[in-house]
């Protein structure tokens, strides 16, 4: 416990996230990150033996619906909100060189 999280440790992670540090935000990250790893280490404490693995708290099963095609075919209701329309499909402005 107590972790100390050096200088170079907080550069590089710095560098692995492309952050910019000011000198008393490294200071807020070091002491940050050194709560962190004390608390894995109390979380590491904990006698999971007998405890099943989960992927969610609650039991889900399948929440997904039946993909239904519904009205798909209503080309010309559709086109009548259109400003410009050709050959059954929406005119837009060109965008690619």
């Amino acid at each position: 416990m107590g972790h100390i999280i050096d200088d170079e440790t907080i550069e590089y992670v710095g560098i692995l996230a492309k952050l910019e540090l000011k000198e008393e935000e490294r200071e807020a990250a070091k002491k940050d990150m050194g709560r962190m790893l004390d608390y894995i280490d109390k979380l590491n404490e904990l006698d999971t033996d007998n405890v099943k693995p989960v992927s969610h708290v609650f039991p889900v099963h399948n929440v997904f619906r039946e993909d239904v095609v519904e009205h798909g075919d209503d080309r010309e209701n559709i086109l009548k909100n259109a400003p410009e329309k050709k050959d059954g499909a929406f005119k837009v402005p060109k965008t690619v060189e």
